[in-house]
């Protein structure tokens, strides 16, 4: 981003996220540049920030920036003053980037991408970038950082433009998950690897899009969200027989989550009844949007369930499939 102690980086993302402590709070510490620090987040108050403080850079995932030009379409702010930040969090789809350029005027506004298990980022568009790389990708690794695209079922590098798992390597990947080896040798191959789980593809110059995801793992306006911990939450409850909790895609969220559950004989419940039982048990971001009943799951031969087909039953009943075709980088 070129900051300098000029610079004052408005900062809406939370602290205790690696977007807010590193690319935040770290990287004003080691450019000299002021720190904007909001609290809270909402679109009004970060934009009265930015204009009362001349603010030069801003930082947010997608549905933050979204708020915010739903703001500036109800009232005037002078955004005037902003030149760069970082767009990250989760896939930033193509045209809120074009906004975030055209309508606050970040003309070297950059997309980056990264997980806190390789910190805090492995690529990021530069403002020298077309303006195409810069909205329709997330840019080339970071120096240090090393990163290949390979086949999820050989390991094998593929193609440039063919789609496969993003892996990293250098001095930003963790060591491990705490006190989980088995996890860590699952994450970290043995030539120091890192696999995403995410997959991507990448261009001849390095340049990547994140075209999906291996993993269960939902990202909800930035925030992860594990079906997993859901699922075992909800098993808790005296009427749920079996349970698979799912992410669907929305054009505010990015994704939401829909929990299945299957009933115990007898039993009969309602939407409500759930989000209830979840109210205050469990961090508010992770209570499933949606809760649907059903007899049985689509499955393998095997007998695994197919998540997948979950998800394109609840796109297609909830009519988002335009909130799945929304291009991101």
């Amino acid at each position: 981003m070129d900051l300098t102690c000029e610079d004052n980086l408005c900062i809406p993302v939370p602290l205790f996220h690696c977007f807010g402590c590193v690319l935040g709070t770290l990287t004003c510490v080691v450019s000299a540049a002021t720190m904007s620090i909001v609290t809270q987040f909402r679109p009004d108050k970060v934009l009265e920030i930015v204009e009362k403080n001349r603010c030069t850079a801003l930082h947010g995932v997608p549905t933050m920036f979204i708020a915010e030009l739903e703001e500036m379409e109800k009232k005037q702010y002078d955004t005037s003053s902003l030149r760069t930040g970082i767009m990250a969090g989760s896939p930033c789809p193509i045209e809120v980037m074009k906004k975030v350029i055209d309508v606050m005027g970040i003309t070297q506004m950059t997309i980056a991408y990264g997980q806190t298990e390789a910190s805090p980022v492995i690529t990021q568009t530069r403002p020298e970038d077309s303006l195409d790389l810069r909205v329709t990708t997330v840019g080339r690794s970071l120096p240090g950082i090393e990163v290949k695209i390979v086949d999820p079922e050989s390991g094998q590098n593929v193609s440039c433009g063919v789609q496969g798992e993003i892996c990293t390597r250098g001095y930003h990947v963790m060591k491990g998950y705490y006190k989980m080896p088995e996890a860590t040798t699952r994450a970290i191959d043995n030539e120091n690897w890192l696999h995403t789980g995410d997959l991507g593809v990448m261009d001849k110059n390095g340049y990547c899009k994140i075209t999906g995801r291996i993993k269960d793992m939902i990202i909800r306006g930035g925030e992860n969200i594990y079906p997993r911990e859901i699922e075992e939450f909800l098993f808790t409850h005296p009427k749920v027989l079996d349970v698979q909790v799912v992410g669907i895609p929305s054009k505010k969220y990015g994704e939401e989550s829909a929990a299945y559950i299957k009933l115990r004989a007898g039993e009969t419940a309602q939407q409500k009844e759930f989000t209830l039982f979840c109210k205050n048990k469990i961090a508010f971001h992770k209570i499933p949007e949606f809760f649907f009943f059903v007899d049985e799951y689509p499955a393998t031969a095997s007998g695994k369930i197919q998540k997948y087909k979950l998800r394109e039953q609840a796109t297609h009943y909830l009519k988002r499939q335009e909130d799945a075709a929304v291009a991101t980088a």
